[in-house]
């Protein structure tokens, strides 16, 4: 749609010369997901890839698991006052007998592009149940060295990155490290989304034999999309929260953060990454 990004003009000032020229902003605009006809969601995103953001939202919220679960996902016309489509507003229909949660002012969700799960009414509606246990996939072994190398090739990747500055990505990549898949949006759990929701379209979860790397903090909500995926290794280049890490040892995932060069923190699930036993210590 082109809708990725926009123009702006900026006042410059550069060692006390000013200047006016136009600049490259990432475009955030508001995304209604409706399920079966019934508003579930408003999240701020970056356009593009919205069909796959809506998937992985609902693959997250645990509604749906494989690409037969999913009938089909069109943009709703008619969605403003006047009768335009501004391709703001998806419908995901889901196919005869999948088991649909219910949809009642606690369960709906507001999200942002810094929180996912702001609009969550409880913690209880915040936990959602994975249909692929990370505990009980086959193993999963990475070297330090290959996830050293993630973030480079990450970034390699982000091309709005580059003309705007002001977006997240989040990466798929096979236990050998080759990349799979990167997304970006100004939000990081939607890159994530988008992430996921591609893969079920393509009939590919659960994603068990694979390392998810995102370009910022690990929070709780990051976490849980990982578990849900059955993605069983999760790599921050900043730091995770604590629930994260409580839901990473309680579900089996591992959890990396501060991966940076050489250095990173494991924080759960350390039987995935080969460290060295002589250098570990207590």
């Amino acid at each position: 749609m082109g809708r990725v990004t926009e123009r702006r003009k900026v006042i410059r000032v550069r060692d006390g010369a000013v200047s006016t020229r136009p600049d490259t902003l990432v475009a955030e605009e508001p995304l209604e997901i409706r399920l079966n006809g019934k508003p579930l969601a408003i999240t701020m995103r970056t356009p593009g890839d919205d069909f796959a953001l809506a998937a992985g939202f609902l693959v997250s919220e645990g509604v749906l698991a494989e690409r037969g679960d999913l009938q089909n996902i069109v943009y709703c016309a008619g969605a403003t006052v006047d009768g335009s489509n501004t391709y703001n507003v998806v419908d995901v229909r889901t196919a005869p007998g999948v088991r649909i949660p219910d949809i009642t002012l606690e369960r709906n969700v507001y999200t942002t592009s810094s929180c996912g799960l702001c609009g969550k009414a409880s913690l209880d509606a915040v936990r959602t149940t994975a249909r692929w246990p990370i505990a009980d996939t086959p193993p999963v072994r990475v070297a330090p060295e290959l996830l050293a190398g993630l973030p480079d090739r990450l970034r390699a990747s982000q091309r709005v990155f580059d003309r705007t500055g002001g977006l997240h990505a989040a990466a798929l990549f096979t236990e050998d490290g080759e990349l799979v898949d990167v997304r970006e949006d100004v939000g990081r759990h939607n890159a994530v989304d988008k992430l996921v929701g591609r893969a079920l379209q393509n009939g590919d979860l659960p994603l068990s034999r694979s390392v998810l790397l995102v370009s910022g903090r690990a929070s709780f909500e990051l976490a849980q999309k990982a578990v849900m995926a059955g993605i069983p290794v999760l790599a921050a280049v900043s730091a995770p929260s604590s629930l994260a890490v409580d839901l990473a040892a309680e579900t089996g995932l591992t959890l990396v953060g501060f991966l940076r060069g050489t250095s990173m923190n494991v924080y759960a699930g350390e039987d995935r990454v080969a460290l060295r036993a002589a250098a570990v210590q207590g």
